[in-house]
């Protein structure tokens, strides 16, 4: 008896996951070089685990198996050394693919410069995160991309967006530290989950005290809802036809400011519905049928919709860690959340001197030594790391390898790596760049 073995077919990918890992300047000093080493925002620690694992790990969890993950160029051998060190071994069934862009700190490029540079890589539908999203368990990757799945190919939807609701209570942090990330007034239909309208920095020079809407959209959507509470979380499940949208709209620079805006008006303003269905493959017909038919002539089948996925802080804590107050919020969720103190191996362990106070809402790194009468309280201590006789900490993150001297007090401040504090120095709300040194009684 003989069989016929059918050859196999090519497995094509249903999404990419795109993940941009920038410079990071709401977060210097943390994110300042230390030296001649830079310290990349995306490894910056959140409860001693790299911020971008997290969303590494959402991402696998989502199904997704391929990620192009885009970082300046100074900090790839870093980034690098991470994903094949650390990230392969907690995301195992990701493929990923770090690729460079030639940003300058000081003048940051847009993301929709990015996906021009980098559209020759992908190949079908993908979503965009930033390496700063810290999502909750309730908040599956997931549900916004099973929506996205559903809306594109019954209406012909061309986006996913979430928005979340920042926790209620915010962390106090000295003016100096800047203020949390801005929240953004939107206008959006909350019985199809529909995107309408996101102020702008432009809009907001205009007219500050009011939004202006247009009749169109109260036509076709006459109960809207709007908040000025949400924030958006930059993550964007996209058609690839978008890529073609922004290669025709070379002035675009920022998906949040100029695309999105520019997109939700789409849905109710007929001429340019008509006009742009066309480039995102949503018209009926490839070209005009004749040169006297112009594109707002063709029929339009696609809605061209902007979904909207909507988190609240009731459902769970969700942070954007792009800043400094949102960074130790982040920190200070995960310490009261945590299960555990000490390292669990006991070798680990013994570092920590028994007569050491160390408060259970604490987390301790591995290879981290704490010497006696030492009380720690509220806070996350990196890895490697020296804490003298009769220190005092509340409220503070400390990233590895910081020596802290004999009765040094901090409170409420971040260490960068390698800082060093001297004996009986003390320090409030303070942030300090990598390998900073403060005097003995500083």
């Amino acid at each position: 008896m003989e069989f016929n073995v059918a050859p196999p077919r090519p497995v094509t990918r249903e999404f990419l996951a795109i993940v941009l890992a920038g410079f990071g300047n709401e977060l210097v000093p943390l994110s300042g070089d230390l030296g001649n080493q830079p310290c990349p925002k995306a490894l910056l620690p959140i409860s001693n685990k790299p911020m971008v694992d997290y969303v590494l790990s959402w991402i696998e969890k989502s199904g997704i198996k391929d990620v192009l993950l885009i970082c300046p160029p100074s900090h790839r051998p870093a980034i690098s050394h991470f994903i094949y060190s650390e990230s392969l071994a907690s995301s195992p069934s990701l493929r990923i693919d770090l690729q460079t862009f030639d940003d300058s700190q000081g003048l940051s490029i847009g993301t929709c410069s990015v996906l021009r540079h980098f559209s020759s890589r992908i190949k079908e539908d993908f979503v965009i995160l930033p390496c700063d999203f810290i999502p909750p368990p309730s908040l599956p990757l997931s549900r916004l991309l099973n929506k996205f799945r559903i809306e594109t190919m019954s209406d012909g939807a061309i986006a996913t967006t979430c928005w979340f609701e920042p926790p209620s209570g915010k962390t106090a942090v000295p003016e100096e530290w800047g203020t949390n990330s801005q929240l953004t007034p939107i206008v959006w239909d909350d019985s199809t989950g529909t995107l309408l309208y996101v102020d702008t920095l432009d809009n907001t020079d205009r007219n500050p005290e009011e939004l202006e809407l247009r009749m169109s959209l109260l036509c076709r959507y006459p109960r809207t809802n709007m908040s000025s509470k949400l924030q958006d979380s930059h993550i964007y499940v996209c058609k690839r036809e978008v890529l073609g949208v922004l290669q025709q709209k070379g002035e675009f620079d920022s998906l949040r400011e100029d695309f999105f805006p520019w997109l939700c008006k789409l849905q109710y303003q007929k001429t340019r519905h008509a006009k742009y269905g066309y480039v995102f493959g949503n018209v009926e017909g490839s070209e005009p049928s004749s040169p006297n038919e112009s594109h707002e002539d063709r029929s339009v089948t696609g809605s061209l919709r902007v979904g909207i996925v909507i988190h609240r802080a009731k459902e769970g804590f969700c942070v954007r860690a792009n800043d400094l107050p949102s960074y130790l919020e982040a920190n200070r969720h995960f310490v009261s959340a945590a299960s555990y103190t000490l390292p669990s191996d006991p070798q680990m362990r013994s570092l920590v001197d028994g007569k050491a106070s160390i408060s259970p809402d604490s987390t301790i790194g591995d290879f981290t030594k704490v010497d006696e009468r030492a009380s720690i309280k509220k806070s996350v201590i990196g890895k490697h790391c020296v804490i003298g006789k009769m220190a005092k900490i509340v409220g503070c993150v400390i990233l590895d390898h910081c020596i802290i001297a004999v009765g040094a007090k901090l409170d409420s401040s971040i260490l960068g790596k390698n800082t060093t504090v001297g004996s009986k120095a003390s320090l409030v709300h303070c942030v300090t760049q990598g390998g900073y040194e403060v005097k003995e009684n500083g």
